[in-house]
């Protein structure tokens, strides 16, 4: 297809320039008294046509093929990028060249010399609308997205809707649709489409342990669009030039203005880094923990050893470990302890204790 198309446009370019070519030459080149129109035996805009067409035409069939994959080459690539930067490229390189226009009727003074600096004016305000797009592209693309300046989009300013980024981890981890459905989280639910492709290529692996996880956020997020009260938006552009989906996510967050929703200790950090607000749903589990202070006493059931002699280990409602000082003893019986200190970790929240009995026989 493209093949024909090629070849075809060069026979069509080859028979204007050789039919242009005949009146150039009948024009500039006379031959003796006569006309050069009389020294051929066909018509001469004819004969130069025809044989203009096959010149091209021989021409266009050796570099068919090149040509017409350099040509498929540039449609891929510009499919492949993103909305808001096609758009904000597309979108300076107009602005550039309107404005040339409007300097066309200064130019027309200058007679031939303005045309070249027409010519010239054109080519350098289009190229400098393009890369003034390309260099505001994530404020263009924040418009093309939210429907407003990134500028506009404060945090603290009434009445804005911001872009929660879901990564991978939150999703498998399963706990957001709970948080979702609370109406903790305000704004829109952000699922990228690389973040889908992650998810699809962790459900079909051969790993068992890996294939149930996939599957499972794939069901949280059919449960967040579906079930629950949000506003869930698939972004469906993509970084070419970023390889890591993490850094897609960073990216991504600073395009939107958003805020990125993960418990990945990693990602977390490189949000840090980056300047981009993060929400972890750790930091949010360990901030609603009931709190528990030296000195009180609870009641737990010490359900193995620790890693010291003679320790035992429990665990509350919500999960947190609490280290029993000579609870091995106890092991699979309920009983009072007395707390005795709380380590708070990046981790999370652990808790020592001691029991009861021990203290009252002292």
């Amino acid at each position: 297809m493209w093949k024909k198309v090629v070849v075809s446009f060069a026979g069509l370019c080859g028979a204007w320039s050789g039919y242009s070519l005949y009146h150039a030459a009948e024009r500039g080149f006379p031959v003796g008294t006569g006309k050069l129109e009389d020294s051929l035996p066909l018509h001469g805009s004819v004969l130069f046509a025809v044989l203009g067409a096959i010149i091209f035409l021989i021409a266009g069939t050796l570099c068919a093929d090149w040509a017409a994959s350099r040509l498929k080459e540039a449609v891929r690539y510009c499919s492949r990028l993103p909305m808001g930067e096609l758009a904000a490229g597309v979108a300076g390189l107009t602005g550039g060249l309107l404005l040339s226009l409007l300097l066309y009727p200064a130019m027309a003074w200058l007679g031939k010399a303005g045309e070249l600096l027409q010519v010239a004016a054109t080519l350098a305000l289009g190229y400098l609308g393009l890369r003034v797009g390309l260099e505001k592209k994530e404020e263009l693309a924040s418009l093309w997205n939210t429907g407003r300046w990134a500028r506009a989009a404060e945090p603290d300013s009434p009445g804005t809707q911001e872009h929660k980024i879901l990564d991978t981890s939150v999703i498998i981890d399963g706990r957001i649709a709970d948080i979702c459905k609370t109406g903790f989280i305000e704004g829109t639910i952000v699922i990228p489409e690389f973040v889908l492709e992650e998810l699809q290529h962790i459900a079909d692996s051969s790993d068992l342990l890996k294939r149930n996880r996939g599957r499972r956020g794939l069901d949280i997020l059919n449960k967040i669009q579906k079930e629950l009260d949000v506003k869930v938006l698939i972004y469906e552009g993509d970084f070419e030039e970023i390889s890591e989906v993490d850094s897609k996510l960073v990216k991504l967050a600073k395009v939107l203005h958003g805020k990125v929703v993960t418990n990945d200790f990693n990602l977390n950090k490189v949000c840090e880094l980056q300047g981009v607000s993060v929400l972890n749903i750790n930091d949010l589990a360990n901030a609603v923990k009931p709190v528990v202070l030296p000195g009180e006493e609870i009641i737990v059931q010490v359900i193995k050893d620790g890693k010291e002699h003679g320790q035992g280990v429990a665990y509350l409602d919500d999960g947190t470990m609490i280290v029993v000082e000579g609870g091995r003893d106890y092991i699979g019986t309920t009983m009072e302890v007395l707390v005795t200190s709380v380590l708070q970790t990046s981790a999370g929240r652990m808790i020592f204790a001691k029991p009861k009995l021990l203290e009252k026989a002292q």
